[in-house]
């Protein structure tokens, strides 16, 4: 089992957003078992939180945005890598201002204070979603490309063309998430001189200098557009370097551009929620790609996830039959609607019910082509639940249970005579004052067939 992560202590950078040219002091914090990443705009009314999700994906133009409810968080995909790349799963990221700081146009000095104040581990399993099959996502007006096929580990390959003389084909590769401090983190971003003359044009690159983008060169640079770069950056000199770019800039790498592109990947993948388990192979890619992908493959996390029809050995001796079900639960035939309890822990019960032809509602819910009721579906998991209430006091006999909330309810497929049941119930939130809160699934044939959040309370019953 390998265990979540957060950070030791909190840690506090300053810098400049890259695009808005504001002034930003962003602070690294601890964050409980499942929080994630998650911002908070600590110059906002309420201090609003954005996750890290890539539902949250608004703009992809010159790096990722995030919105939600009006607030944004601009260029974090620097940032999320350096996350990834520590391998932290749960952290919360203060920033006073929208954009995140550019620092050099790298991931380096966000790991550097990542590894400053340490990572701990946590009391809970980290989520890992093992890619079983070939996933894919084209952005056919680019011809950019994402694919993910099954690996016994994380690790990723960027291939990108840029169709120009001074940076034609790269590539790189990122065997496992250990290489990344070494070998991916310091690499920076970079623009084509073209682009950055029109993204200075319209004021789009406020925080840029020499310092924080490599800049190649790919067309002439006229007398004029050398004054307004002298002007930009506060040179007095500007020139062009033997290899294409600006000067004040030392490659890192021969292919550092590839490098940063990776570094892009891992960042904007991190928006996926839970880390994966498979090989990742990017063709020229870019912010609206790597999102795209990481949607498609959160859905079908997601879908997988409502899905997933747990495993048990329906032969082996129950944990309870019914007659210790019965010393537990009140209910009674016809309206005991629970036959094996399989699996008891602190948190979660896995029940079973047997449906057969002879149960007492089918002789009135459609007698001629019976289905189980979905009420009664819902009833099965309450008393599956009332189990692990009841399992938490010492003299259950002495307790009823009694439905405060039921949410979210959902009907699947139908449950028809000759299907066998099963319930599988979690504590939402630890059990308080005989309050217990619970997901609850009810499987059948392989499939989900109903869901529901159900809130229940035992009560003493009062003896005379």
């Amino acid at each position: 089992m390998v265990k979540q992560t957060t950070i030791a202590q909190e840690i506090s950078l300053t810098g400049v957003g890259l695009h808005t040219g504001q002034n930003v002091v962003m602070t690294f914090k601890p964050a409980p078992v499942n929080n994630g990443i998650t911002f908070v705009r600590v110059d906002l009314e309420g201090q609003p939180i954005i996750e890290a999700d890539a539902n949250y994906v608004v703009n992809t133009q010159r790096g990722t945005n995030l919105e939600k409810l009006g607030v944004m968080i601009q260029t974090p995909e620097h940032v999320l890598a350096a996350v990834v790349g520590c391998d932290v799963d749960n952290v919360i990221i203060e920033l006073n201002a929208s954009e995140l700081p550019i620092m050099d146009g790298s991931s380096k000095y966000f790991v550097e204070a990542l590894e400053k104040v340490g990572i701990v581990e946590q009391e809970a399993q980290r989520k890992i979603y093992v890619v079983k099959d070939v996933i894919s996502y084209t952005d056919e007006a680019t011809g950019s490309e994402i694919t993910v096929i099954p690996s016994d580990h994380y690790c990723v390959t960027a291939m990108v063309d840029f169709g120009t003389k001074v940076l034609g084909t790269q590539n790189a590769t990122m065997k496992n998430i250990a290489e990344f401090k070494t070998e991916i983190a310091d690499s920076r971003t970079f623009s084509f001189l073209h682009e950055l003359e029109a993204l200075l044009n319209n004021g789009l690159i406020k925080g840029g200098d020499l310092n924080n983008a490599i800049v190649y060169v790919d067309k002439e640079i006229s007398p004029e557009t050398m004054e307004n770069l002298k002007k930009a950056f506060n040179k007095d000199e500007i020139s062009v370097k033997p290899n294409g770019i600006l000067d004040n800039l030392t490659l890192h790498y021969p292919n550092e551009a590839a490098r940063h592109k990776l570094l892009d990947v891992i960042g904007d993948l991190s928006l996926i929620g839970t880390r994966i388990q498979g090989k990742v192979i990017a063709n020229k890619p870019g912010h609206f790609v790597n999102t795209q992908f990481a949607k498609k493959i959160a859905k079908i996390i997601k879908i997988e996830e409502r899905n997933q029809v747990p495993t048990y050995d329906l032969n082996k001796e129950p944990l309870l039959d019914i007659h210790g079900i019965m010393n537990l639960l009140p209910h009674r035939p016809p309206f005991l609607l629970v036959d094996k309890i399989l699996e008891l822990s602190e948190t979660h019960v896995v029940g079973l019910k047997n449906v057969t032809m002879n149960e007492p509602f089918f002789v009135g819910h459609f007698p001629g082509a019976p289905v189980m009721p979905g009420v009664l579906q819902i009833e099965a998991m309450a008393q599956t639940g009332g189990i692990l209430i009841l399992s938490t006091v010492p003299d259950p006999e002495n307790y009823l249970t009694y439905f405060m909330k039921i949410d979210n309810v959902k009907f699947k497929n139908k449950v028809l005579p000759g299907d066998t049941l099963i319930f599988k119930c979690d504590l939402i939130s630890p059990i308080r004052r005989g309050v217990c809160h619970m997901q609850a699934y009810a499987y059948a044939n392989g499939k989900l067939v109903s869901e529901a959040e159900l809130m229940a309370q035992i009560v003493k019953v009062k003896n005379d």
